[in-house]
């Protein structure tokens, strides 16, 4: 009987264990979303009886026999901190609990990157130091790689305090301290991110089987891991790559500006041999499986994303790809098209010469607004091109939270730059037409850099630009008769062309080259 009883524990752990348990980010100091059904779920024993209770609410649920059970609250508004109370055969009670706008935060290393980490943000210990804002809270979301979809995931709510906001995503932070400072109320952060990940590690088993198309990332991974057929090869590789990577990457940050580029170069030979094999981040599906799928179906507002520099080979995919993952996880969180913001990459240089790859990934990006309620914040002119990892981040976060206001929160005010709209010839010259032009351009008390234009030959060169009030008339000497121009079409343009707000001009071609 004994061994039957070790059997069944093995096989339904939950049969035997009777106490209710809450998801992972119902814990202390959790933000709820306001204004819409907010569901709270977790576990018990088949069968068994659950109570939730918030504010003046109190609903129940019966836990299936899978062991799940589900909860709505009706929709909240934001107030005092109160506690949640979930019984069954046991009572769980989470602490100060409070109701605002929560945000999902995910991406690669430029979301991970904190505000005062290994990486510090501009003038980093004066904004650890005015950060007093104890209904700003991030939970961090413990790097995760799974095979399946997980149910759980380990983390834990921080309220923002000077001794605390070191560690939050800094994107994230400054949208929110924008929107707090705004709209007064409590702001949520999860922040589900893991520096150097491709996309396709972000997106559900499902999504990447949705499309004959995506077959090439499940192909290309098996090619990856071949090499490494066991943990312990893997593990071992992986351990040598480390130490290169690290060896690497601080003898280009502490390289002279001459130097930069031969030291991105040999980073990149050190990131050109990355070995791949078991719980490796690059797993496809991995982190969806592990970082996204748990924090389903939590009450959210919306996603930002910063993301793209490790598919910046595959431009091409990567617009099929981030449309996919947009549409899928609005589809498995199952709260509609949700807002979902992204930044577009920032000016950077790989340190090879006419490389437009980031150039053709910022045109991938940006051909994904037409997916409805996204919004792009382009970064073109406030990166560095001898660092992947820009330092101002309070204009990132700025601008992303100016598209929310905008479109999300109704609060007036200019929330984009100049989007490219037009161009027809005029002579030997270009008419460069806009949208988001109004108020006139301006190129801060010099010519517009950044321009080129092309004849027939497709042959791109330098040309000079000029502001008529809301256009652009862009010609050069070496081309009588153009057909096409570009604006910032390089991994580390120039880029001076903005609105009367002082948001910049975004990338773009007129060609299709």
């Amino acid at each position: 009987m004994f061994q039957r009883l070790l059997l069944l524990a093995a096989l339904f752990p939950w049969c035997l264990r009777a106490d209710v348990t809450l998801a992972s980010l119902f814990v202390d100091h959790a933000v709820l979303q306001q204004g819409q059904p907010v569901p709270v779920w977790g576990r018990a024993a088949p069968g068994e009886k659950v109570t939730v209770t918030f504010r003046d609410q109190t609903v129940q649920a019966t836990a299936g026999q899978d062991s799940r059970w589900i909860v709505y609250l009706e929709p909240l508004k934001p107030g005092a901190p109160a506690e949640l109370v979930v019984t069954g055969k046991n009572i769980l009670k989470v602490q100060d609990v409070v109701v605002g706008e929560v945000w999902v935060c995910s991406g690669q290393s430029n979301m991970e990157f904190t505000v005062r980490g290994w990486l510090r943000v501009n003038n980093a210990d004066e904004e650890v130091a005015a950060a007093q804002y104890p209904l700003i809270r991030q939970f961090a979301v413990e790097k995760t790689v799974a095979d399946r979809p997980a149910d759980t995931v380990g983390g834990a709510w921080a309220v923002c305090s000077p001794e605390t906001v070191g560690n939050f995503t800094a994107v994230g932070y400054f949208f929110a301290r924008d929107l707090h400072q705004k709209l007064g109320v409590p702001i949520g952060l999860i922040h589900s991110s893991w520096g150097g990940t491709q996309i396709e590690s972000w997106m559900s088993e499902a999504t990447l089987a949705s499309d004959p198309a995506f077959a090439v990332v499940q192909e290309r991974w098996k090619q990856a891991v071949a090499e490494f057929p066991n943990q312990a090869a893997y593990e071992a590789a992986r351990a040598e790559f480390k130490k290169a990577e690290a060896a690497a990457y601080l003898a280009w940050v502490n390289a002279p500006p001459a130097e930069k580029a031969a030291c991105w170069a040999r980073l990149g030979a050190v990131y050109g041999h990355i070995p791949h094999g078991p719980g490796d981040p690059d797993t496809p599906t991995g982190l969806f499986n592990g970082m996204i799928n748990p924090l389903i179906p939590y009450g959210i507002r919306g996603a930002l994303w910063y993301q793209g520099e490790s598919n910046a080979g595959r431009a091409g995919e990567y617009r099929a790809l981030f449309a996919a993952m947009i549409t899928a996880w609005r589809k498995h969180w199952g709260q509609g098209d949700f807002p979902f913001y992204w930044v577009q990459l920032a000016n950077f240089s790989t340190g090879v010469p006419d490389d437009t790859s980031w150039a053709r990934l910022r045109e991938a990006q940006t051909q994904t607004l037409t997916l409805p309620n996204t919004g792009m914040a382009v970064a073109i002119d406030i990166g560095d091109p001898g660092d992947i990892h820009p330092r101002n981040k309070q204009e990132v976060g700025r601008r992303l939270a100016l598209i929310a206001r905008h479109h999300l929160y109704g609060i007036p005010g200019d929330w984009s730059g100049p989007i490219f709209k037009s161009a027809a010839r005029e002579g030997a010259a270009m008419r460069v037409s806009f949208d988001h032009a109004d108020g006139g351009l301006v190129a801060h008390d010099r010519p517009p850099a950044g321009f080129q234009i092309a004849g027939a030959d497709r042959q791109f060169h330098p040309a000079t630009a000029q502001i008529e009030h809301d256009t652009v008339v862009v010609s050069a000497p070496e081309v009588k008769e153009p057909v096409a121009v570009r604006y910032a079409w390089a991994d580390a343009p120039e880029a001076n062309l903005y609105d009367g707000a002082g948001l910049p001009a975004g990338p773009f071609r007129s060609d299709n080259w």
